[in-house]
């Protein structure tokens, strides 16, 4: 793949359906390995994550933060048994990439969800559209098959992504 310098690569990161995705398909996604292999495969210069905030995750988001990653928080709300109910982040995840749209030149979404379909159809539309990252090829939505030339499968990453408890 090659790259002009000074193109601005934006990805956005829709980390609830990446991470079950994954853990679906039997592992951990490291989230610094991943970070990794965007901005070297793909010389993102901006990796917006967007992830439900639970208060006592704090260490994690300071972790990711660290990593690189931008957070953008959706609040999650708990049932009556105190349960975590997702936060969705797919109108953050859109509303973020119009707001960052004049910024960057191509953008990078990561998700199956075909709930993503009309901001990838419009990103593509204008020429921004740089790569799906599609967390596992085996379970996304059929709505992004028009746009198959674009998609990079995670899962395909494993051996280079996985989480691996180190060993002391």
């Amino acid at each position: 793949m090659c790259f002009i310098v000074g193109v601005k690569i934006y990805a956005f990161i829709d980390s609830q359906n990446l991470n079950l995705a994954i853990r679906g398909a039997g592992w951990r996604l490291d989230f610094r390995k991943f970070y990794v292999y965007l901005s070297e495969k793909y010389k993102i210069d901006k990796a917006f994550l967007f992830i439900g905030y639970y208060q006592g995750n704090e260490g994690l988001y300071k972790n990711l933060q660290q990593m690189g990653y931008i957070l953008i928080f959706k609040p999650t709300l708990q049932d009556r048994d105190g349960c975590i109910i997702k936060g969705n982040c797919d109108a953050e995840l859109v509303l973020h990439c119009m707001i960052e749209y004049k910024n960057f030149d191509k953008a990078i979404v990561v998700s199956g969800d075909g709930d993503f379909y009309c901001l990838v159809e419009y990103l593509e539309k204008n020429n921004k559209l740089l790569k799906i990252g599609i967390p596992n090829k085996y379970k996304y939505s059929s709505l992004f098959m028009p746009f198959a030339k674009y998609f990079f499968f995670i899962n395909y990453f494993r051996y280079f992504l996985e989480y691996k408890k180190e060993r002391h």
